[in-house]
């Protein structure tokens, strides 16, 4: 079925013109599509045309779109009780997944995790958490980071255009530093000589609750931060007793190669925000952390109505299974090293493109205007992003400048499916940018 013959307000453009009528126009939409299904790593929408899914609803369905064991798990879930708020009458669902995690998160010491219905309710309790524990009011974040839309979680994100426009004043007591990326000459020492400046600028370091920084910036334009990096802000944060939160909300769930991203640097953080392809799709959060730390709230000081919901607890613990029995971790590096291989054949022949990198299947291309760094490709990537639509396949773009490309495939991935949209990309590079 195609647009010509499609019953008469059903396609793509009858729901968008209901959607413009019916929703505000600050929840944005990167492609004009809806969607009728979807199964792994492909999307059918309301005028049957399949699309190659690149998205993977930014890094939500690491397990593929409907799994069968996530989707069996829920259905299972769903005619025994659909909620009973866990703070009123408890459920085993939320109490075994909080199990796994304690168990899978790095480090030797004791953990305990709760849950939320969402990353940035995860961000906003691991704060809270971080300032009952140390006494202490501020928070050090990056600049380019992500870390939510609510109002506490948007004083952390370092990235104006198009969050934090006109939505001040942000939550006192938050302090941004530089974010080390080499292609934009942010050294190591730069970053970290950033946060000691802090120090004696704008505020002293006994003061300083936590640092929170992602292991990968998501929609900062997805840099790997450096593994000397982030044991370096360990080092800092041990000397001062700071508190260090690892933002694993886009990282984690196997994406990067391990279950969570701060594994490669060999830092143990204090607290890990999780969200995203915990749920396979479904709704949930978490904040996983050192036991004595998550014991500093009294009992009411934490939770959700709808946190940990029966149905989302069922399908994270079939995810888990999942990523281990499908061996994801070992599967991300595998296809983020292959579609690397293939981005950087297409780089050296395309000048517009600055950079490839990544870390596991979290993977960038950065496009720039005449091969100049100075000059970032956004209308360029536009362009692609809109080309590669037409020839059915689905990206995202991100980054300060909107010039990074962000590749997030499900993990569950067919071989011959990936490189038909390795193809459809390196075609609409090719096409529009000659």
């Amino acid at each position: 079925m195609n647009a010509n013959t499609q019953p008469p307000g059903t396609s793509n453009a009858d729901f968008m013109a209901r959607r413009a009528a019916a929703l505000p126009r600050g929840v944005g939409q990167a492609h004009p599509v809806f969607a009728s299904k979807a199964q792994n790593a492909e999307l059918w929408d309301v005028e049957g045309r399949r699309y190659i899914d690149f998205v993977a609803g930014i890094a939500v369905v690491n397990t593929g779109h409907c799994h069968p064991k996530v989707v069996a798990a829920a259905q299972a879930q769903i005619p025994l009780f659909s909620h009973t708020c866990f703070q009123v009458v408890a459920y085993d669902g939320y109490l075994r997944l909080a199990e796994r995690l304690n168990a899978l998160a790095p480090g030797n010491a004791p953990k305990k995790t709760f849950f939320l219905s969402t990353g940035a309710e995860a961000v906003e309790n691991a704060i809270k958490i971080a300032r009952a524990a140390t006494g202490r009011p501020g928070v050090i974040a990056f600049q380019g980071g992500f870390h939510g839309r609510t109002l506490l979680a948007l004083g952390l994100t370092g990235k104006i255009e198009p969050y934090k426009v006109g939505v001040g004043p942000f939550p006192a007591e938050i302090y941004h530093a530089p974010f080390p990326c080499e292609l934009h000459g942010v050294s190591v020492d730069d970053a970290i000589r950033g946060v000691e400046l802090l120090f004696k600028s704008d505020i002293e370091a006994r003061r300083v609750a936590a640092f929170i920084v992602e292991p990968v910036q998501g929609e900062g334009g997805y840099y790997p931060a450096p593994p000397e990096f982030l044991q370096r802000l360990r080092s800092l944060a041990d000397q001062h007793g700071i508190l260090l939160i690892a933002d694993e909300i886009q990282t984690g769930v196997a994406r990067t190669g391990k279950m969570f991203a701060v594994e490669h640097s060999g830092v143990v953080p204090d607290l890990i925000t999780m969200a995203k392809g915990l749920g396979g799709g479904f709704p949930i959060a978490a904040v996983v952390g050192r036991a004595d730390i998550m014991d500093a709230l009294n009992p009411g000081g934490l939770g959700s109505t709808y946190a940990g919901a029966p149905m989302a607890c069922a399908a994270a613990l079939a995810v888990l299974d999942v990523v281990e029995s499908e061996d994801l971790c070992q599967r991300a590096t595998t296809i983020g090293e292959h579609m690397q291989v293939r981005l950087r054949e297409l780089a050296a022949r395309q000048r517009s493109i600055g950079e490839v990198r990544g870390l596991g299947a979290m993977v960038a291309v950065e496009f720039f205007n005449d091969g100049d760094h100075a000059k970032p490709g956004a209308d360029l990537l536009k362009a692609i992003v809109a080309e590669a639509l037409k020839r059915g396949l689905l990206l995202l773009s991100c980054g300060v400048y909107g010039n990074v490309l962000r590749l997030m495939v499900p993990l569950t991935i067919e071989q011959a499916v990936l490189d038909e949209g390795l193809d459809i990309l390196c075609e609409s590079i090719d096409a529009v940018a000659g």
